[in-house]
């Protein structure tokens, strides 16, 4: 079977089709996958925005509605998407489910569902190292990729233009909404305040949320650095964006973000928030932009999806 194959079916279990699963699932049909999509029942989580819950009549509506409509169907693969869809992929045993865990599924409360389900999976994808290495079984490490056609460099007077930023003082993005509290916006706050009292200039700290994702790129732009300070991730997208548009990133230790940002110039990673404080000062005092977008191309979505094909096609032999 080759990678462009149009017989490879898959049904993909999500909880929310977010920009991020909308990007593979274009990448994978560019390349001749079938994509079927079952989403969980119950609100969405908005991109960037405050995290919601289901409860587990949703998902439990939503076994009934996966064995009611999609079970009988000749699927290659049932790909669950995050690690709470798996037990409902799992509670069939006619097709090999291949399951992605994004960070939170794995590291948060559900973990050790998450691990369960795992063991019992055809194929496991995590983002990161750190991530593999919670898992009790192997798993393949395939970051989510990065749409290097919408992501590119621009003038930042432009782009600050278009956002309508003033073009000084410095202006520093968090690229969520203040209400995700896993993101840590306060921490965010804390580092610039310090760094603005420390070079005694003004830095507007800048948010975003329900901000489609096409138009994340010029907010990007018109940054004179991004800053993550989340408290857990697995391979942050917003980092790879970032680096695509040759923006600086200062971002706390988490996922893969040392491996992504190990040869870029002029980014940051920070274990504590004394160092935040000393990698931003020195991205705002430099004024320079990154080699970034050199070092993301090998987890562009086009390589992504090959990797992930790679993985039904193992499963489905």
């Amino acid at each position: 079977m080759s990678n462009s194959d149009p017989r490879l079916s898959v049904l993909s279990l999500v909880t929310s089709e977010t920009s991020f699963y909308r990007q593979q699932e274009e990448h994978l049909r560019k390349q001749g996958v079938e994509i079927d999509t079952l989403t969980v029942s119950g609100k969405e989580v908005v991109d960037g925005g405050p995290e919601e819950t289901r409860s587990y009549s949703h998902y439990i509506k939503t076994l009934i509605e996966f064995h009611k409509d999609y079970t009988h169907s000749d699927y290659d693969v049932i790909h669950s998407n995050f690690g709470l869809t798996a037990p409902i992929a799992l509670s069939q045993f006619r097709t090999p489910v291949v399951m992605t865990l994004w960070g939170t599924d794995l590291m948060g409360k559900y973990g050790p569902v998450t691990k369960l389900c795992a063991k019992r999976c055809d194929g496991v994808m995590v983002r990161s190292e750190e991530m593999a290495e919670m898992l009790p079984c192997n798993a393949e490490i395939v970051p989510s990729g990065v749409d290097l056609d919408l992501f590119q460099p621009m003038s930042t007077v432009d782009a600050r233009r278009e956002v309508g930023w003033a073009e000084e003082p410095f202006q520093v993005l968090f690229p969520y909404s203040p209400g995700y509290t896993r993101k840590n916006y306060p921490l965010a706050e804390a580092v610039v305040n310090e760094v603005s009292d420390e070079l005694g200039m003004d830095i507007e700290l800048q948010t975003i949320s329900d901000i489609e994702h096409e138009k994340v790129p010029v907010y990007m732009n018109a940054s004179d650095a991004i800053l993550l300070t989340s408290s857990r991730e697995g391979s942050p997208n917003t980092v790879k964006e970032a680096m695509a548009c040759n923006v600086p990133v200062v971002t706390t230790d988490v996922g893969d973000v040392q491996l992504r940002l190990k040869n870029v110039t002029n980014s940051y990673v920070g274990r504590n928030e004394a160092e935040l404080v000393s990698g931003l000062k020195q991205v705002l005092l430099s004024g320079e932009r990154t080699n970034g977008r050199e070092e993301v191309r090998e987890v562009s979505w086009e390589n992504i999806a090959k990797a992930i094909i790679a993985l039904y096609q193992l499963v489905v032999k």
